[in-house]
């Protein structure tokens, strides 16, 4: 039996499978194609994965309704797979205060995926809906799954994470092509490249005529790293002048991280790794210009704790700031107790004054507000962070003034997943500063994945990502995606790097998501317009 006789005796077993079955291969696709994401970036699975989804499609047109509900169930279990091997580091986070949230678990590892595999299942939908048994039916299921991606980025204040598109963030070369078209372009031509030897089956006069699709994909990533390899050459990692970076990464529990009574033992570490030589010719803080300490740092509202603050002016330098997380009390009435707060940065001067504030704009259900807040704390329900009432969200983006270097875009812990939230703006700055606690999720794939994620947002925009993590994964990476530096997961530790300079604005710095819902309009013409000369030869 020859190759091609085996593929296809594969793909009409697929074809043919219902029920359990079918439900068993769609999740077991699903699971496997995590395996193409961080830190694992083993690509090739897709080649495997994604054409089964292809086969599993045509197979649902035996369906009632055009195979449309078969089709949306497949999409179902796929996405079921997909998201609980993806996201069950998010069950670590409820055993920080076990005895309050643990038996939350079964419903973060298992619940949220089931709610995020809805919009698989909308992608395999609307990819029935545009179904021809050619060709382009691998542009159908590009499409599909690129609105529904889409959809999931911003439904119910979106959840991005482990988009697809994030499948072709590794080799390097290959991202950027993120900087034409983003996040959900990638999306498109992951789906599209990889979903491409499903037609190696399909029935042609000239059986050399089903290799084009596929050989067009491959030359299609051939083309990708050829751009990006030219790319990379003509941006090599600048520094600006002047400016050198100190991150701390203190790998603070979080039982510890939220506890008042720990307030003298948070202060006294941070200090003393702050101002820690890091070799032989090191002074310390000194050393630098700014220093960045990540999100949340204090288990107190750090400007109203005037001992803290001094502290903190006592070890700063003249010519140093420090850009630091810290929760917020709003300003109230003289008497009126704080309920809420924020989730802040800080830009602290060397005399302990305050030069700039941003306010995090993106909070994230359940671990900083609940849905119907009020209802929910009626019922005894709290978020993760127990903050009473929720966090209050910020009024706006806005870059920060650093002293000694330039403006700064303030991205705290998960926003920057969003690539539409930090594409939109009509003010450049010349890096990105994102302060996050992946400390909620352990030493698991989480951290890698989030890393992964906020490097594909300095390639989308041109800009330096400077990262600082409570358990890491810190980082310094250049506006290309080249990592300068970083301090690993689960490590104590200091982290000294030059500022990597900006590059000139990307396309999808300057048009968004233009290119990409040009390729899926593209595709859905395309597939409309092959159903329609099936229907009238």
């Amino acid at each position: 039996m020859s190759l091609f006789q085996r593929l296809r005796q594969i793909a009409l077993a697929v074809i043919l499978t219902w029920g359990w079955k079918r439900a068993l291969v769609a999740m077991a696709a699903g699971a496997l194609s995590v395996l193409a994401l961080a830190p694992f970036n083993a690509v090739p699975v897709l080649f495997v994965t994604f054409p089964l989804l292809i086969w599993l499609i045509d197979g649902a047109g035996a369906g009632r309704l055009g195979g449309i509900p078969a089709a949306a169930l497949t999409g179902y279990w796929f996405g079921l797979g997909y998201f609980v091997p993806g996201l069950y580091w998010t069950g670590y986070a409820f055993f920080v205060d076990a005895d309050i949230f643990a038996w939350l678990t079964p419903f973060a590892v298992l619940g949220l995926p089931a709610g995020l595999a809805v919009f698989p299942a909308i992608g395999f939908a609307l990819a029935r809906l545009l179904w021809t048994k050619d060709a382009a039916r691998v542009l159908a299921l590009a499409a599909g799954l690129t609105v529904s991606e889409w959809l999931r980025g911003h439904v119910l204040t979106g959840f991005p994470w482990n988009a697809l598109g994030y499948a072709l963030s590794e080799p390097l070369p290959l991202a950027q092509t993120a900087s034409l078209i983003g996040l959900w372009g990638m999306t498109f031509l992951t789906v599209a490249i990889f979903a491409s030897p499903a037609v190696l089956i399909d029935r042609t006069r000239d059986r050399r005529l089903s290799w084009r699709v596929p050989a067009a994909a491959v030359t299609l990533l051939i083309v990708m790293s050829i751009f990006g390899a030219i790319r990379l050459s003509l941006h090599p990692t600048t520094m600006v002048a002047g400016t050198k970076l100190r991150l701390m990464q203190p790998n603070l529990q979080q039982d510890v991280k939220f506890n008042y009574a720990a307030k003298a033992e948070v202060m006294k570490k941070y200090l003393a790794l702050s101002d820690r030589a890091s070799g032989p010719q090191s002074t310390g803080v000194r050393d630098a210009t700014i220093l960045i300490w990540p999100e949340s740092a204090f288990p107190f509202f750090l400007t109203r704790e005037a001992d803290a603050m001094a502290q903190i002016a006592e070890l700063l330098p003249k010519g140093t700031v420090l850009i630091t997380g810290s929760v917020r009390a709003p300003d109230l009435p003289p008497g009126k107790p704080i309920t809420r707060a924020y989730n802040s940065i800080y830009v602290i001067d060397h005399d302990g004054s305050v030069l700039a504030i941003y306010d995090k704009l993106h909070l994230v259900p359940f671990g900083e507000y609940l849905p119907f807040q009020d209802a929910m704390e009626k019922l005894g329900f709290e978020q993760l962070t127990r903050v009473r009432g929720g966090f209050i969200p910020g009024t706006a983006r806005h870059a920060l003034p650093v002293p000694g270097a330039p403006p700064a875009l303030p991205l705290i812990c998960y926003e920057a997943i969003f690539p539409d939230e930090v594409g939109a703006r009509n003010e450049r700055p010349g890096w990105i500063v994102n302060l996050t606690n992946d400390g909620w999720f352990g030493i698991s794939t989480g951290p890698y994945q989030h890393l992964e994620q906020a490097r594909m947002r300095a390639i989308e925009l041109g800009l330096p990502l400077v990262r600082s993590a409570n358990t890491g994964i810190s980082a310094v990476i250049d506006p290309v995606g080249r990592t300068v530096a970083s301090l690993g997961l689960g490590i104590e530790g200091i982290l000294d790097a030059s500022l990597p300079a900006a590059i000139p604005p990307t396309i999808f710095a300057r048009v968004g998501d233009a290119p990409a819902a040009m390729l899926v309009a593209l595709a859905v013409f395309l597939a409309l317009r092959r159903r329609v000369a099936k229907r009238h030869p």
